[in-house]
Order: structure tokens, then sequence, then C-alpha cells
């Protein structure tokens, strides 16, 4: 059975699964879950609290994309889907590089090939104070040519009925049936996020551009809140049912190397980085 790396400050608790995708198995205040709990014995990144999206995040059409005059096929990753999904880190194995009573770092070095050409070194530092976690994550490019880069974290927050979320974007993208970006509609399509709305008996699985990397999670068991630099993007996913909603910024749409979406591209020696910060 895999122990998580514990982490404490004030009345905050963390506990870190570094071999099992650089995940956070739970997060918590005053014994509340901050994120969702995952179960002993988890085996899964995707039943952990959190995961990073690394070296692209969301969706990749068909595992295949058009880079700097060559095209690029990558393996599919996730059962059945059919498209490549959330990168590489969550499926790898990371190292604690650096454990405190109240920080650590996670690393993933990739040596290329794999699921990604592009050899990258990857870091995950994060922080607990008293007021809340802050996770910064990091992507260099480790190689001799230029790669196409992307970061996201992708939490799962306890949801209930009584959940509501708070958040201004300017537009929303609906997908077709496998969620690949198809046009843009208005952002409160589902719901008044902007005054803070409840969400539909149905699946929400959209990315939303024009936010402005702040949103409020308030529910019954009590209010959180999420802030971010450099994402371009928040995804929501909220299936039906489920007693989870994921907010994820990331730092761009899905398929952005298909569809002409913003995207960074790192030379020899570059860094991408992008920050969450949650509080109560």
């Amino acid at each position: 059975m895999r122990t998580p790396a514990a982490l404490s400050a004030g009345p905050w608790q963390a506990g870190l699964l570094p071999e099992l995708g650089g995940t956070i198995a739970y997060l918590t205040r005053d014994g509340r879950d901050v994120l969702r709990r995952a179960p002993d014995g988890v085996d899964d990144p995707l039943e952990t609290g959190c995961f990073p999206l690394v070296p692209y995040a969301n969706r990749i059409a068909h595992g295949r994309f058009f880079f700097a005059g060559e095209t690029f096929r990558l393996p599919l990753n996730f059962g059945d889907h059919p498209h490549s999904l959330h990168g590489i880190g969550w499926q790898s194995r990371w190292t604690l590089r650096m454990e405190g009573s109240a920080d650590a770092v996670m690393d993933l070095r990739h040596a290329g090939g794999g699921g990604w050409p592009w050899p990258f070194r990857a870091e995950q530092r994060l922080a607990l104070d008293d007021d809340g976690l802050t996770i910064s994550l990091a992507l260099a490019n480790e190689g001799d040519r230029a790669m196409p880069a992307g970061l996201g974290l992708h939490p799962y927050f306890p949801r209930d009925a009584s959940t509501r979320l708070t958040m201004a974007a300017e537009r929303m993208w609906e997908g077709d049936e496998t969620m690949i970006p198809t046009r843009t509609v208005a952002a409160g399509t589902f719901g008044d996020w902007r005054a803070g709305a409840g969400f539909p008996d149905r699946l929400i699985d959209n990315s939303f551009d024009g936010w402005t990397g702040q949103a409020v999670i308030d529910g019954a068991g009590g209010v959180t809140r999420i802030g971010a630099i450099g994402a371009r993007a928040v995804h929501l996913y909220a299936p039906p049912g489920e007693p989870f909603l994921c907010v994820e910024p990331v730092s761009h749409l899905p398929d952005a190397l298909n569809q002409g979406f913003a995207i960074d591209t790192l030379e020899p020696g570059e860094t991408l980085t992008l920050t969450m910060r949650i509080t109560d």
C-alpha cells in the first residue's frame, strides 16, 4: 500500500503520491476535505485529489499534430478514447526531490519518446501555509530543438447538490461527441457563473477562455477559492451524479496544436510555468 508523503501547516494537511503520477492524495483544512480524498491503496491517478497535466493539457485529436514542419503521432493513452489525453506526467513516476514539513518538490525527467518525442524536465513545487496550498508547475525543454508546451492542473473538489461555482470568462467552447472544441457559445450557457450557479443534470466537460484566473466554490462543506497564474483558460468537468467538480487551470485550449489556438513553444533551455493557489 502506498503511504502518502505528509505535509502540514496550521489547519492544512496534504498527502502526496509522487510515484503515482505526481498526484495529491488529499488536501484538508481542519479535517474537511478541500480536494477529493483518494481511497486507501489507490493505484489510478484518476481517483486522486489532483494530478499534473504536462507537457500538454486536455486532448490532442487522434494523437496527431503538425509542428515545425513535421507530423507527430502520439499513443492513445486513455482506454478506448480516440484521442491522446492529459499529457504523460499523470501516467509517470515522479521523484520526491525535497520534502519539508510544509513543502515539497516532485520532479519528472523525460528522455524523449514514449508518448512525447522531446526530452523535458517537469517540476511541481507544493507549499502549505496557514491560508492554503500553492502548487507551482514548471516545464523545461531539455532537448536541442523547439517543442510545443502546455501545462495544467486537474484538481477534484467535493461537490453536493448545494454546490455553486462563481467565476468570470468571456466564452465557452462546445465540443463534438469526443469533446474536441467546435464552436464558441456564451460563457453562461450552463449557468450564470458570474453570479454563482449550481450544476445542471448533464455532463459539463468544456473549456472557457477569457477567464480571469479566479473561481470560488461554495458548498455544504464550506468555501474554497482558486487562483491561477499562467492559465489562458479553465476547463470545467462535472459529470452528472458524481460527488466532485474539476476546475482545471490550463495554459491552452484542447487540441490547440491542430486548431490554431494559442500554445507556447519552448526553445532549448526555456521554461514554462503555471501556478494554482487554493485557499478558503
